[in-house]
């Protein structure tokens, strides 16, 4: 462990995190309504392991026994986020009571125990009741998403530290709408701009929406960005990275800071470009008290389209044969820094591996790679700190193995085991290093 823990101020926090869907199951309990991920695992052939998300981790059951779980790391945060089906059945209408009651019992037990609440109201469980009205594409359904924000602040907002807005964007739509790959399974380019247009509109609204209703917790918004470079110096290679970043950083980034989508991106994207109305990037241009990184790896670009296969050249490949690369982290704080005058403090709000450890050996997992992982990606952190990057953060993903959307439930993320079968969590050498580096942190 070094010096590494000095590098970080006393007054940052660090945290695990997870989501709604991927961990609470209880499907249709306690007035929970349909959600988009919901019906999507019931298509035939869509999770890999033909899977849902009915039970999970039964997070909605062992709401206690968790945070206690949690509090036993050492964090001072938990980063999770809001089934909105749970909390709004069809995403229009009545509210429930009983749904909200869970999410008020799952803040107050986090400070009870010293931990900083983060709640993510859109980690992608769309109410399908909203999906069937046209979903994210339907321009009212940015109005029902501020409806709901507003609903779940003024319940829960005087005890939160930060409230995001929406999880990766870039997912919902490109994911959700283009490749049609994750929920709800829809295939277009022009549908997937306009749904990205929808939910940036959605997220700058409902922060100002917020601000006048007297938000008291810091309002930010969590994109999934990495360092994008050329697979080689060819010039073909460097202008199809370049577009690449346009297309997946930038396109989300740029309208946040400057109020404004990247040029190269409108033009590539031609008739496919959203529909974008008077007055529409000044609201989305929104100032923010954070901005929320989700990083797990590089993206290399090559002209010719192929995927740069990091396995197939022996480097180091996590068990998504995503390549590991800390650098890359440091690369894309610093380039954060160097484009937005108006970069916000930054939180590292998911960072983490995949590494098949399923089995328990004389009931443990030895999850070295994992650690090594942990270790040199906070290291990262750490050089963007302080090269100047204002970092105010860094959450483990995941706090559990648990429902890994189209993986279904044959990748572990989890610091923590989860036997599906018996529900037993079971602590992973990885989360004992963690708590052994907070503990030095806080000397």
């Amino acid at each position: 462990m070094n010096s590494l823990h000095r590098q970080f101020p006393p007054d940052f926090v660090w945290g695990v995190a997870t989501s709604s869907f991927q961990i609470e199951g209880a499907a249709s309990e306690g007035g929970k309504g349909e959600s988009i991920w919901d019906r999507f695992c019931r298509q035939p052939g869509a999770i890999a392991d033909a899977s849902n998300g009915d039970v999970a981790c039964d997070h909605f059951h062992r709401l206690d026994d968790d945070l206690d779980l949690i509090a036993s790391l050492g964090v001072n945060a938990y980063r999770f986020s809001v089934a909105w089906p749970r909390v709004q059945a069809d995403g229009h209408g009545a509210f429930n009571p009983q749904g909200l009651d869970f999410y008020e019992r799952l803040v107050d037990g986090l400070k009870a125990r010293g931990i900083q609440p983060w709640l993510t109201l859109n980690h992608w469980d769309l109410p399908q009741g909203l999906q069937d009205r046209g979903g994210w594409f339907d321009r009212d359904t940015v109005h029902r998403f501020v409806d709901y924000a507003r609903h779940v602040q003024a319940r829960l907002g005087d005890r939160l530290a930060g409230l995001t807005t929406h999880n990766e964007p870039w997912v919902v739509a490109t994911l959700g709408h283009d490749k049609g790959i994750f929920a709800p399974g829809i295939q277009s380019r022009r549908v997937a701009a306009q749904v990205s247009h929808h939910l940036l509109l959605s997220h700058g609204l409902a922060l100002q929406a917020l601000r006048a209703d007297g938000a008291r917790s810091e309002l930010g918004i969590v994109l999934n960005l990495s360092s994008t470079v050329p697979a080689t110096a060819m010039p073909a290679d460097i202008a199809a990275a370049r577009l690449a970043d346009a297309h997946g950083r930038r396109w989300y980034t740029d309208p946040l800071f400057k109020g404004s989508y990247p040029e190269g991106a409108l033009a590539d994207l031609g008739a496919d470009a959203p529909v974008v109305q008077a007055g529409d990037m000044g609201v989305i241009a929104q100032p923010m008290d954070y901005l929320g990184v989700n990083n797990y790896t590089r993206s290399v670009i090559a002209a010719s389209g192929e995927d740069w296969n990091a396995k197939g050249r022996g480097l180091p490949v996590s068990d998504m044969d995503w390549e590991i690369y800390p650098q890359g982290l440091t690369d894309l704080l610093v380039q954060l820094r160097h484009d937005y005058a108006r970069l916000p403090k930054v939180y590292i709000t998911e960072n983490g591996g995949a590494f098949p450890d399923a089995r328990l050996v004389d009931g443990r997992v030895q999850d070295d790679d994992r650690i090594d992982y942990l270790r040199t990606h906070i290291a990262a952190v750490a050089s963007a700190l302080q090269q100047g990057v204002p970092m105010a953060g860094y959450m483990v993903w995941s706090l559990l193995d648990n429902f890994e959307w189209a993986s279904g439930y044959l990748k572990r993320f989890g610091i923590v085991h989860v036997d599906y079968d018996t529900q037993v969590r079971t602590p992973k050498a990885s989360a004992e290093w963690y708590r052994e580096f907070l503990r030095q942190w806080r000397g």
